[in-house]
């Protein structure tokens, strides 16, 4: 067995105080980077093969506190793509603090490029916990890197692994390459060295890097695309040592990842091991303080501490059993989709539930400005979130997300409302904050489906149902069956009809869609059940005259038989009117110009064998 006397590795992007550096530009600090402020930052790419977050409880009222079993409660969430850890999330959800960080191997000739990437379904205790180890392969020089990460679940860090279990050869090093986006934004960031760490910050978002031995090592920081290191590195070293990058930009930096001393017994000496960590704070301190805490303890009891915890939440869910032995696959899909679902909850907001832990085509989109990208709440993914915690047996998560419901329906005091209320808003921040406000009816008819559900099942109480009722679900119902026009910010020209919504499933057109419908029928009927069981004998009349309406009407709206697929009898996507067979074409979008409406099909017809509205 091998035995580490020590060993270390840099704390992430910038230089250690007292190393040379280029010479600066005009007035610029001594050992500042040259080349503020940077390329212009953009976010990472949307794949993801990976997430991860820990696993935290709620307090006996169903929210995130300091009463809460796990507490204190870790706000950190990150993902890993097919050959880096990308967004690093901390605060809220959709907050990123971090662009990405990759492991790199520079030799004589410069960064090698791995010959595999291999994100183990089986190692790192997945698939129950979420610590994907990723595994860069070398098989030229014999070697291969695994990098592993996961988060301390009592403290705002993020911790990243890095062996290699195979000698490199002489001339071969390891380094960390970490790009920041503190404040949701790649574009303002500024670093230093201080305290044998290192600091970054954007207004009130900071991080702090340090290693988990004592000795510093070789690092440097600079602009990206001018002196963060990655062309210094073309010759496996880095020359330019850059102590700050104080003005506002796109920072990034290298960190060699190496051992100060490694005492071999059995092994090779050039073997490593090496553990960063990064805190969050508001505070330059809360960040350091964080760090130095984890740093202090075992890193094998935070990775087993993040590990149990998640176990116990699998060993918590009364349905998962019965849905691991469906799988083929011993649960291992049942296993992670649950912890993965639970990883998409934001930690200040209980309940809030996003659509994904990604931003779309996030290689290409601008990160001047924050953006949420799809880590915000849709009540149509929302709804099938939470109805799959039900499934499963989470009934807690399932109700704390019913319960966060009327944060995000429009009312009287909705900021900019002038309008029709009722209805439930297209997108926002887990905090509420707005961000689209078309009017998506399937999405103002799944809170009902979800309540009664919830209701149905013995979640919610008659007396607490009785309340929903009346204030939210009642006026959701409403607005499905008389509409109303909205009124805020750029949507006020809207006209709703029963059936019409002004955007579907896809958020691109708007029309007679037979998905949308499929959920209007649902909520309605459904919505004509709570009616009942509560007193409101004239809306149960109401709620299944127009259910019904919807479902009479429903083929000759938007079933083509003259279409110019297949047979020509087929529900098609959706249609600006109740002639499915005047081919009139639909919108124009996504830069391309509308087609005929039979030209345009998707699965969103099978919604309606979903809630029961047609047989298969």
């Amino acid at each position: 067995m091998r035995r580490l006397v020590s060993y270390w590795v840099a704390g992430a992007i910038f230089a250690l105080t007292g190393c040379s550096g280029a010479e600066p530009d005009g007035d610029s600090p001594a050992g500042a980077a040259p080349g503020a402020p940077g390329v212009a930052a953009t976010w990472s790419n949307a794949q993801k093969f990976a997430i991860g977050s820990s696993y935290e409880a709620y307090d006996k009222n169903g929210q995130f506190s300091e009463t809460s079993a796990t507490a204190p409660i870790s706000k950190v969430w990150f993902s890993v793509g097919q050959d880096r850890i990308t967004e690093v999330m901390w605060g809220l959800i959709h907050e990123a603090q971090i662009r990405e960080i990759r492991i790199l191997l520079a030799g004589p000739h410069g960064v090698v490029e791995p010959s595999d990437h291999t994100i183990s379904l089986a190692g790192g205790d997945r698939p129950t916990s979420p610590t994907p180890p990723l595994v860069q392969a070398y098989p030229e020089i014999a070697s291969q890197i695994r990098v592993t990460t996961f988060v301390d679940p009592d403290r705002d860090v993020l911790l990243v692994q890095v062996t290699a279990e195979q000698a490199l050869p002489d001339g071969y090093r390891v380094f960390a390459y970490l790009d920041p986006a503190l404040g949701n934004t790649g574009s303002g960031d500024r670093s230093r060295i201080v305290d044998n760490g290192i600091h970054a910050e954007d207004g009130d978002a900071h991080l702090f890097v340090r290693v988990s031995g004592e000795a510093p090592g070789l690092a440097t920081t600079g602009y990206v695309g001018a002196s963060d290191g990655l062309i210094d590195l073309a010759d496996g070293a880095v020359d330019e040592v850059y102590e700050s990058a104080p003005e506002p930009g796109n920072i990034a930096g290298i960190v060699a990842l190496e051992n100060a001393a490694l005492v071999a017994e059995e092994s090779e000496p050039n073997e490593f091991e090496a553990t960063l960590l990064i805190g969050f704070g508001d505070t330059f301190d809360a960040a350091k303080s964080n760090a130095s805490a984890s740093a202090a303890q075992p890193v094998t009891e935070i990775s087993q501490k993040y590990s149990d915890q998640w176990t116990g939440y699998l060993a918590s869910l009364s349905e998962l059993p019965a849905l691991a032995d469906a799988s083929g696959d011993a649960g291992a899909l049942a296993q992670m989709s649950a912890i993965n679902l639970k990883i998409m909850e934001d930690k200040t907001y209980a309940g809030a539930l996003i659509a994904s832990l990604s931003n779309p085509w996030g290689e290409t989109a601008p990160a001047d400005q924050p953006q949420t990208g799809y880590k915000a709440v849709w009540p149509r993914d929302f709804f099938q979130v939470a109805s799959a915690f039900l499934a499963m047996g989470d009934a807690e998560t399932a109700l704390a997300s019913y319960r966060y419901f009327p944060m995000v329906q429009v009312t009287d005091s909705t900021p900019g409302n002038a309008g029709a209320t009722g209805w439930f808003l297209q997108k926002t921040h887990v905090d509420g904050e707005i961000e689209w406000v078309a009017v998506q009816k399937d999405q103002t008819a799944m809170p009902i489906l979800l309540g009664w559900k919830l209701w149905k099942a013995g979640v919610i109480s008659d007396e607490e149902m009785a309340e929903s009722y009346q204030s939210m679900l009642k006026p959701a119902a409403d607005f499905l069956v008389q509409g109303g026009r909205p009124d805020i910010m750029w949507n006020t020209e809207f006209e709703p009809s029963l059936g019409y919504t002004q955007q579907e499933r896809w958020e691109e057109q708007e029309g007679y869609s037979p998905s949308t419908i499929a959920a209007v029928v649902s909520g309605l009927v459904v919505a004509a059940d709570l009616a009942e069981r509560f007193g409101d004998d004239q809306d149960v009349q109401r709620y299944l005259a127009a259910a019904d309406e919807l479902e009479a009407t429903l083929e000759a709206w938007v079933f083509t038989t003259d279409g110019a697929l297949g047979d020509g009898a087929y529900f098609i996507r959706i249609s600006g009117n109740q002639d499915p067979n005047d081919n009139a074409p639909l919108g124009d979008n996504n830069g391309r110009p509308g087609l005929p409406k039979d030209q345009i099909v998707d699965g969103g017809f099978l919604e309606l064998v979903r809630y029961g509205v047609r047989a298969w």
